[in-house]
Formats: structure tokens, C-alpha cells, sequence
């Protein structure tokens, strides 16, 4: 089974999902990104871990293969053109294939400031990371991709994506402008065999609300319909399945993993 072709029935074991693929994933060093690469392993994938923390990059690594799955660690800066294409070449000569991708990899920028006052170094950096990344990303994975007969990529926006945010500016427009790159690159592709959607989490169990005391992660709790703080695994499954054959009619698509809070409006 290829992430192309439909899925040839609904009895599936989970291990089958991505059995045989081999997929990318950026920011694969710590939360979201590393909870997605343990995911796609267990689902049968073989996985290429990119980010820039070389260290936790390769505890990750020595985790999923310690744990029977498949994984390679490419440190990888996300907004150099020419680390991005060795990504991909490094891929595609170990593995000689991509089937799958998930563009995680980003950064805030800056801490919540009034827009005026951002330093223009802070937006740049969010803007190299977050949006010319995931542009940088596609550029390369869309040609490897095509070359194996097609492929399906996930980038990683945000409910802010949505909608604004006070004092993240650069954060909330690089995540807007996620949204919009994938919307692109899915009508380019979609007669071409590639999939294009996106996930909007809303808040997740990170290392940053982690660290929160339970009284501080109350007022987060409390704007979750579902009263609840979403766990990293929940976004991984997510991704795992718009990669899978499972969502073989699903393109351009964000798809909000928040508990409800974007549709309570809160």
C-alpha cells in the first residue's frame, strides 16, 4: 500500500496506515514533531528526522529504532535552500523514494509585543522559519515526490492561522500565510498525484504549557470547549492519517485539531 492509491478496505490494522512509506518530518527534535515521527514509525514508515538540535534530534533516532521502526537524523535548518535540498537528496538516496512529508518545523519570532515595537529581525526570523521553510520544503519534496509517482504532504499552521492573535504578528501571519501556501500547492498538484493539506492545532500539551503550573493552564483549559489541553500524539494521528490512504480525496484542507475552540469562537 502506497499514500496514493485508496485504501483497499476499512479492516486495517493501525500498524498497516503508512506501512512501506517513507516520509520527512521537520522540527522532528522535540513535541508535535517528534510525537508525529514516533506515529508514522509505528504506522510502518520508515521516517527522516530534520532539525536543527542535532542532540535531541538523535534521542529521537535511537527511540524509534530502539523500538523495532525505521528513522534517519538529517540535522537540518529549514530556511537554508541548499540544507533543505540535501534533505531531500540524503531521502531519496537511503531510501530511494518520498512518499510523505509533514513541514513542522517553526518559531514564534518574537514574545507577545505590539506590533510596532517588534524588531524587524524577530519577524524576519519567524518568516524564514515558518513560511519560507515550509515553501523551501515543498519546493524539493513536490519533485521527489513526483518522481515516485506522487506523495502527501501536511504543513503545520495554527487556529491562528485563522485568526489574529494580540501581539504575535509575525507568528500569526507567517501561520495565515501557511494556509494559503497550501492551498497553491495543492491546486498546482492535485492532477499530479500530490496531497496538500495543513493542521491547525490549537493548545497543546508543548514543553512551554508543560512547564505551567496547573493553576497557570487553567484560563488555557477554560477557552477549550472540551475543557482540555490537546496532547501531541492527537496532532501526530492526525497527520499520520491525512499522509494515509485514508484521506486519498482530501487536498487544500486545513484541518483545526483544537478541541472546538476555534468553532466556540473563544
Amino acid at each position: 500500500m502506497t499514500a496514493l492509491q485508496p485504501s483497499s478496505g476499512s479492516d486495517a490494522r493501525p500498524g498497516d496506515l503508512l506501512a512501506g512509506t517513507v516520509a520527512i518530518i521537520t522540527g522532528a527534535s522535540r513535541g508535535i514533531g517528534a510525537a508525529t515521527a514516533r506515529a508514522f514509525a509505528a504506522a510502518g514508515a520508515s521516517v527522516v528526522l530534520a532539525a536543527r538540535d542535532q542532540a535531541a534530534l538523535a534521542g529521537v533516532e535511537q527511540s524509534i529504532t530502539r523500538a523495532g521502526g525505521s528513522a534517519l537524523a538529517v540535522p537540518t535548518d529549514v530556511g537554508d535552500a541548499a540544507a533543505v535540498e540535501r534533505l531531500v537528496q540524503i531521502t531519496c538516496e537511503r531510501f530511494g523514494r518520498l512518499d510523505a512529508a509533514f513541514n513542522n518545523a517553526g518559531g514564534s519570532g518574537h514574545p507577545p509585543t505590539p506590533l510596532a515595537d517588534v524588531a524587524v529581525e524577530a519577524f524576519d526570523s519567524a518568516v524564514r522559519v515558518n513560511l519560507r521553510g515550509a515553501f523551501l520544503c515543498m519546493k524539493y519534496e513536490i519533485p521527489a515526490m513526483l518522481a515516485g509517482g506522487g506523495g502527501a504532504i501536511v504543513n503545520m499552521s495554527s487556529t491562528a492561522g485563522f485568526r489574529g492573535v494580540p501581539g504575535l504578528a509575525a507568528y500569526v501571519s507567517t501561520k495565515h500565510g501557511i494556509i494559503g501556501l497550501t492551498q497553491a500547492a495543492a491546486l498546482d498538484y492535485a492532477q499530479r498525484g500530490i496531497r496538500v493539506n495543513a493542521v491547525a492545532p490549537g493548545p497543546i500539551l508543548s514543553e512551554r504549557l508543560a512547564a505551567l503550573s496547573d493553576e497557570q493552564r487553567a484560563p488555557v483549559v477554560r477557552a477549550v470547549p472540551m475543557q482540555r489541553i490537546g496532547r501531541p500524539e492527537e496532532v501526530a494521528a492526525t497527520v499520520a492519517w491525512l499522509c494515509s490512504d485514508r484521506a486519498s480525496f482530501i487536498t487544500g484542507e486545513t484541518i483545526a485539531v483544537d478541541g472546538g475552540r476555534l468553532s466556540s469562537g473563544a
